[in-house]
């Protein structure tokens, strides 16, 4: 009963959002140079750090997640308060300087007008594109949250998740099925790290060390680089075999039975979704089409107790 309240108060949350104050057109007149400034902020990071695009394309996940697209993944903990960024699923979330150089740059052309939250999700886009990806137009008009807790973390979804999991924790947000498996594309950007999936290849279950849906040969692979007693903090691997290229390899290797996390694997376990994949995997440009139309969607949820100032500086509320 708690589990169905708690879930019936993320959904009214969730679904009093209001997406008609977004608009395409939003800084014409006010900052008009913004798209262009956060482009070269992005492009500047990628030429030193090549895991720049994975890093801002999951910030602006887990940024809309809680409380919608407001730019709370971005504070700072205060003292005792910790904030979003330095909860449990949150501790390997990187780049967080190139949202603040390209802050400070929009600040200096269009001096209180844009919001962090604004910033991350056109920042999301051209991670994408300058990976090989689909561009698109951004609505944009977020406002930026003031609350940032790190509790709140645990209502994001986690790796091991399967997928009734996975749907509730969408359909909460308004999200649908395609969503969750377009959305699961991203996964073609970035690293995983041991603790994601150990759960799959050491101690399976009662009678089994090693999840059967994997490959053995890649099993294999993945306990010589996870060993059951890993000591070493950044061991992990690849999402997929072309991690620095938007495209639609993760969709192929999920066939193949070289997934990497629990919740990876969970969208071959029901028909409409194990479609999906197979869609996605027998064609780029339809993928790509779907990516667009799911981020567009996730990247426009706002809720009643989400943004509510512009922010100066994007890890200090005003």
């Amino acid at each position: 009963m708690v589990t169905i309240l708690v879930a019936l108060a993320l959904f009214i949350l969730f679904s009093s959002s209001s997406v008609n104050a977004l608009s395409l057109n939003y800084y014409d007149k006010t900052c008009p140079r913004l798209e262009s400034t956060i482009t070269s902020a992005v492009k500047n990071a990628m030429i030193n750090d090549k895991t720049v695009p994975a890093a801002l394309l999951r910030m602006h996940f887990h940024d809309c997640f809680i409380r919608g697209c407001d730019a709370s993944v971005l504070l700072a903990s205060k003292g005792n308060q910790k904030a979003e960024r330095d909860g449990p699923p949150n501790i390997s979330l990187h780049a967080f300087y190139v949202i603040d150089n390209a802050k400070k740059a929009v600040e200096v052309l269009c001096p209180g007008v844009v919001s962090c939250a604004d910033i991350l999700a056109l920042a999301a886009r051209d991670a994408v594109a300058l990976s090989g990806g689909p561009t698109w137009q951004v609505p944009k008009g977020r406002k930026d949250g003031r609350i940032s807790r790190a509790n709140d973390t645990r209502q994001l979804p986690f790796p091991t998740f399967n997928i009734s999991q996975l749907q509730q924790s969408f359909s909460q947000r308004g999200l649908s099925l395609e969503d969750l498996v377009a959305l699961s594309g991203g996964h073609t950007l970035g690293f995983a790290h041991c603790s994601s999936f150990q759960n799959r290849i050491h101690n399976f279950n009662a009678s089994l060390d090693i999840d059967p849906s994997l490959q053995p040969s890649f099993a294999a692979s993945l306990r010589s680089i996870c060993p059951a007693n890993n000591k070493v903090k950044n061991a992990g691997t690849t999402l997929d075999s072309t991690t620095t290229t938007f495209d639609n390899a993760y969709y192929k290797l999920l066939l193949q039975g070289k997934s990497i996390f629990s919740s990876d694997q969970a969208l071959l376990t029901t028909p409409k979704t194990k479609a999906l994949v197979s869609k996605f995997a027998s064609s780029q440009q339809i993928f790509d089409k779907a990516f667009v139309k799911s981020m567009i969607k996730m990247s426009s949820i706002t809720t009643s107790t989400g943004g509510q100032e512009i922010r100066l500086d994007c890890k200090v509320v005003r």
